[in-house]
């Protein structure tokens, strides 16, 4: 996986193989993670399954008790399908558009 981190959030693009290889990977990892605004990016990975988005339900859970971001990047995957607690954008930039909307509630109390 390759992580950048900015003064805002932390990217993380998987190079691992499969979802799921690179979620047993990351799990192991989060606890470095879990107080930082969290953008993973499978923009590159085609025909991601959406029980594959489901594993990452508890991390985002998590993220968001603690008053932190964390969101998905996939494309090809339908919001409706998925628990409102995930944040699944297409792109990058609607990612960076989820962080900023998070930060505006945070401010307000919501």
């Amino acid at each position: 996986m390759v992580v950048t981190k900015t003064n805002t959030y932390t990217h993380i693009k998987p190079t691992e193989i499969s979802v799921g290889e690179f979620f047993s990977a990351f799990k192991d990892l989060h606890k470095e993670f879990k107080t930082e605004h969290l953008i993973i990016d499978f923009s590159d990975k085609i025909n991601i399954k959406i029980k594959e988005i489901l594993l990452f339900l508890k991390l985002s859970l998590h993220h968001r008790k603690n008053g932190t971001s964390f969101v998905l990047v996939c494309e090809g995957i339908s919001i409706d399908d998925l628990p409102e607690e995930l944040n699944v954008v297409p792109t990058f930039n609607e990612a960076l558009d989820i962080l900023e909307m998070d930060a505006i509630e945070r401010d307000l109390g919501f």
